[in-house]
């Protein structure tokens, strides 16, 4: 009788030093390709009501501008029977206040980072001067105070912040600190839309957890994950199988993908279809219906869903439609299927809000003259264009006032994204023809499609630095965090690069 060979799978020139992993034998790998996919449709006890994070509160100051007072704080929760979690948040113990202004305030921060560890807020997404960045170069230090300032000037839209200290980024995320920031503008409140905030306007941030035995958060890579940690817990809002109480036929969720690593494919478990109205730079011209929206680390959208009276739905996470290659895909959560939050409709709904026919405006970037254009290549865990981040390492200049194109790829099977700084961008092309639906509107984080070419079309304007940078990078947290990132800063006319200052964080009282 021969005897069968063992069945050998090896991945080779994995990136960030892995090196080449080896899984001998059909029952070995079977075992793990199938505990690999993770499914939870119809086994989470939706129990426990949706926590809508508070707004938070402000004052002004004797010059007009609106203050925030944000404090970085560490704290522990109850989310499961048992010892309670050791968390970080901000004015809480788990995530932080829902930051909202309108476009031309003048808003001012007061950020306390009280932990025994450097951090910092970055407001992605956030049009605004270098120094009011939050980037690697503006940690505050334990007991330290942040005081960044500038104007709103970008239109509505729906916004996060989250630290970014070098390095550690994916940590402090995971231990809680992030939290939704919305703008809003003259244009959008005039929209009959649905606006009203918890009721009929819902944020969602939707974020995957891992706990140990002692209910402590596991970040902990994942086995044979390209992508980091990837729980087996998903939470909205830090709420563990929530439930909302639908009280209008229209509904406006906000959707994050606040997680570190992990990919949501949504749709609703009946499948019915939804309007997609606004994505990271704010609304669309037109909505767009779709059955399901496949968002990445850092991506926000703005959706709308309608409800029957009496009826009760799930929304999910179906296995990713598009972005892995091979079985790769398995083992980072792609053909994983989820529950995240039940909508339970009331027996009589108001009905007074619409989606209008028209909205936001177009990105209008086609044919803008180009300054210049610039290529860049993901690959492995820790390089783009065969380099790694040198926070001392300013990689190139661009002139404000002008627009380049960017035309980006992921050189490999691995799940990769782009996220650039003070700019929203315009989606040209991928791979040479229109961008889908959902890619039409501003963006300023895309997933990238392994061996496919994204043409991004940014104008750089109205702040110069030629010394502070401004970043871009994977927004797979474990990605950036081994060196995936870049540094970039916007220069006046006459202005040449000039230098990272040695210590950029900020000072107990610095910040602008």
């Amino acid at each position: 009788m021969k005897r069968r060979k063992a069945l050998k799978w090896t991945l080779i020139g994995v990136g960030g030093g892995v090196g080449a992993v080896v899984l001998g034998g059909a029952g070995t790998l079977g075992y793990f390709w199938n505990k690999s996919k993770l499914e939870t449709v119809g086994k989470v006890d939706f129990d426990t009501p949706l926590a809508v994070p508070p707004l938070a509160e402000s004052t002004r100051d004797a010059s007009g501008a609106r203050v925030f007072n944000l404090e970085i704080q560490a704290g522990t929760v109850a989310f499961k029977d048992g010892r309670e979690t050791e968390t970080w948040g901000v004015n809480g113990p788990f995530l932080g206040p829902t930051i909202r202004a309108k476009r031309g305030e003048e808003v001012a921060f007061a950020v306390h980072n009280g932990l025994d560890e450097g951090t910092s807020i970055h407001w992605h997404g956030m049009h605004l001067p270098a120094v009011m960045d939050g980037g690697p170069h503006q940690e505050v230090e334990p007991d330290g105070i942040w005081t960044p300032q500038w104007t709103m000037n970008q239109p509505a839209a729906t916004l996060w912040y989250h630290p970014h200290p070098h390095g550690r980024t994916g940590a402090h995320v995971y231990r809680g600190l992030a939290g939704m920031f919305i703008v809003d503008d003259d244009e959008s409140t005039s929209l009959n839309l649905p606006s009203e905030y918890g009721v009929d306007d819902v944020p969602m941030i939707v974020q995957d957890r891992k706990f140990n035995g002692d209910n402590q958060f596991d970040d902990k890579s994942s086995f044979m994950s390209m992508q980091g940690v990837l729980g087996d817990e998903i939470m909205v809002n830090g709420t563990i199988g929530p439930y909302f109480d639908v009280t209008t036929r229209l509904v406006r969720l906000r959707l994050l993908n606040g997680s570190v690593s992990r990919l949501y494919n949504f749709g609703f478990g009946d499948d019915r279809p939804f309007a997609l109205i606004a994505t990271d730079g704010g609304l669309l011209p037109t909505a767009w219906e779709t059955r399901s929206l496949q968002l990445s680390p850092g991506e926000r959208a703005e959706i709308v869903v309608a409800f029957e009276p009496g009826e009760t739905v799930a929304l999910r996470s179906n296995p990713a439609d598009e972005g892995y290659e091979g079985p790769l895909g398995r083992f980072n959560g792609g053909d994983d299927q989820l529950d995240i939050c039940e909508f339970r409709a009331a027996g009589t709904l108001a009905d007074t809000t619409e989606i209008p026919e028209a909205m936001g405006t177009a990105p209008d970037l086609d044919d803008a003259e180009v300054a210049a254009e610039r290529s860049f290549s993901l690959s492995g865990f820790n390089q783009i264009n065969g380099e790694s981040m040198d926070p001392m390492r300013i990689d190139f200049g661009v002139r404000e006032g002008t627009v380049e194109v960017w035309e980006v790829e992921n050189a490999d099977g691995f799940m990769h994204n782009f996220h650039v700084h003070d700019v929203q961008y315009q989606v040209l092309t991928v791979d040479g023809r229109e961008p889908p639906p959902h890619l039409r509107g501003w963006k300023d984080t895309v997933q990238l499609l392994p061996q496919v070419k994204y043409r991004l079309a940014m104008r750089f304007a109205d702040y110069t630095d030629p010394n502070l940078p401004y970043m871009f990078h994977c927004h797979i947290l474990a990605h950036e965090d081994s060196g995936m990132m870049g540094q970039f800063v916007v220069l006046a006319e006459d202005e040449a690069i000039g230098t990272v200052p040695p210590s950029a964080s900020a000072s107990s009282h610095g910040g602008h």
